[in-house]
This record gives structure tokens, sequence and C-alpha cells, in this order.
């Protein structure tokens, strides 16, 4: 998996107002952001990501890039809107919340989404670019709203920042959502194409849990625009509850393997005199026994042997009663043939 730490540039200037995009700019904007940072975060765990906001008096940095995505979450849904989109100095303040990254082995991913005009010169963007690619800095663009004025600076900023195709462009023209036009972009898949299933199944995830809560919307009441914050927190919700069912559903598929394909049980009890071989007649050979039917059998099997041990038991004792009858018998016959002998010396004597 790709080990990144990422800063996401949010435009939060007065043209996200519009309504070009449903709801608004900026919601629509906070959607893919959210399921953006959860996508990354998903895809690697030691993954970070952090927010900046571009508009107002100067750039400023909501949340240091982190692993928490309720942090991220938390700030996107804070945001408010004013002034302009300063570009340049946006990215220069990302740049540098970049650098003092806690884990150092994290690749460096700026993602920025742009919605209003770009006052910033040609010769300027493309100077800021060539910067970011001597740090080997990837940037991602996401251009909606005033898509044709921004193409032409936009795609010079790609070209200049570019390395190894490490950085994309993507147009979301108006109508469209943003959400599920980013799915299908690498901005959600991982750079190395061995794992380029796994930031695309956390967005998937994201997005089925989207759909889920439309339906969950429509039954329980629940507005997104009155309470976006529960919105998503219902979002996040679904998302950890579907995974967890899917760890599950794993789990029982492993340990119910299907069985060998044994198709009648046959119980073999050997014991010193004879060997017993029983065969359950009345279970077809296709029907697999049930366990009530299995401990019928082991009891009738040890009820059995307890029979025929006792048998052999009682048939010793017989046998031991027996010998020390005869064994009297023969002391008594031998005592009277004695008793007789001197009753007949007695008699010879006199």
């Amino acid at each position: 998996m790709v080990l990144e730490a990422t800063i996401i540039c949010i435009d939060n200037s007065d043209h996200v107002r519009n309504s070009d995009y449903l709801p608004t700019r900026l919601q629509a904007e906070a959607d893919a952001i959210n399921l953006l940072a959860g996508a990354k975060t998903q895809s690697n765990p030691e993954n970070s990501v952090g927010v900046l906001s571009l508009a107002g008096s100067v750039p400023k940095v909501l949340v240091t890039p982190t692993d928490d995505l309720g942090q991220v979450l938390n700030s996107v849904h804070g945001i408010s809107t004013e002034g302009a989109v300063n570009f340049s100095t946006g990215i220069q303040v990302a740049h540098l919340a970049l650098k003092h990254r806690q884990n150092k082995h994290q690749r460096m991913r700026i993602v920025l989404f742009i919605g209003s005009p770009i006052n910033t010169e040609h010769g300027e963007l493309i100077a800021v670019g060539k910067k970011l690619k001597k740090c080997n800095v990837a940037v991602d663009v996401v251009s909606f709203g005033d898509v044709q004025k921004n193409a032409e600076k936009l795609s010079a900023f790609i070209e200049a920042v570019s390395k190894n195709g490490n950085s994309n462009l993507v147009t979301v023209p108006p109508g469209e959502i943003l959400a599920d036009v980013l799915l299908n972009t690498p901005i959600f898949l991982d750079e190395d194409s061995c794992n380029h299933g796994s930031g695309f199944a956390a967005a998937a995830a994201a997005a089925a849990g989207q759909v889920a809560l439309q339906g969950f919307n429509s039954t329980a009441g629940v507005n997104g625009e009155d309470d976006p914050a529960l919105l998503m927190a219902l979002r996040v919700s679904l998302e950890e509850e579907r995974a967890r069912q899917e760890a599950q559903a794993q789990t029982a598929t492993d340990v119910n393997a299907p069985p060998t394909d044994t198709k009648v049980l046959t119980a073999t009890i050997i014991s010193d005199e004879e060997e017993r071989t029983i065969s359950p007649s009345s279970i077809g050979a296709d029907s697999v026994l049930s366990d009530s039917v299995l401990l019928q059998q082991a009891f009738a099997l040890s009820v059995e042997d307890t029979f025929h041990d006792d048998s052999v038991q009682d048939a010793c004792v017989n046998e031991a009663e027996f010998k020390n009858d005869h064994r009297q018998a023969n002391l008594h016959a031998s005592e009277g043939k004695e008793k007789e002998a001197e009753d007949t010396q007695n008699k010879g004597d006199r």
C-alpha cells in the first residue's frame, strides 16, 4: 500500500454558494472530500489526511495531517464561505504543512478542489508547480464550477508539477455529482498498480453507504441540509457496519467449509473377542446424520460395551466361586479319608 500524507485544499470562496452542483458547490465539494478522506485512511492505516481552506484573508490549515477521520469530517462541516481563492499561497502553505508531518516516510500529496476563477498569473503557477515537483510533491486538481476559465491555467500547472504521472487533473462539468465522478478517477486509486483495489474498495464502500443513507433519509425523515453533521455520522456508521458484516461473512465462509464426500457413516468397534461394524442403514447415502442420531448411536454403543463388560465380569466371578466350592469339597473329602484311616488303625491296635 502507498503510504501518504495528504492535504486536501477546499475552495470556500463566495463562488461556491452557487447551486449548479446540488445542493450547492460547497456541499457537493464537502461530500467528495469526506469520501476521499475515508478512502485515503482506509487504503492504509498509517495514512494521514489534513484540510486547508483556500479562501479568506489568508489560507488556513483547519486540520494538520492526522489519521483521525472524525477531525477531518468536523473541520469540513464547520467551514464557511468568504472572499476569493488565493491559489499559489494556499499551495505553499499546504506544502509547508506536509513538510512538518510526523511520519517522514509518507509521500506528500496535495488535492485541490477549485470551484471559482483563478486570479493567479500563468507564470506564477508554473513556478509553483516546478518547485513542488523538485520537492517530490504530487498534486491532484478537481476543477468544477468555472471549468472553462480555469482549464488553460490548471493544465499548465499540472504539466509543470507532474513527475512520472503522479499528478492528475479531473474536470467535473455542471450538473454532475462530484463524489460519483471522482470514484472512477486516479484520485481515488492508489498510485501502485498492485494496490488499485484498496482505494477503490474504500470509496465504493463509502458510496454504498451514501446510497443506503438516501433510503434511510426517506424513511427516517433526516434532512442532510438541516443537519449535515448527523447525516455524516450516519454515513460513517453505515460504512463501519457494512465492513463488519463483510468480515463476519468471510469468517463464516472459512469456518463452514464443505465437508469431505463421505456418503455413509460407519462406526467400527474392535474388542478382544470380536470386531463389530455398525452402519446406519436407516439413513440414505446422500443424507447427513443429525446430531441427535449420532448421540443416540453413541449412547447405544456405550450401553452395549457396558453390558458386555458386566457380562464378562459376572462370568469371572462365577468361575472363581465355582473353583472355591470345588476346593472346599476336595478338602472335606480328604479330611474324611484321613479320619477313616485313623479309625481303621485304632481298631487294628486293639
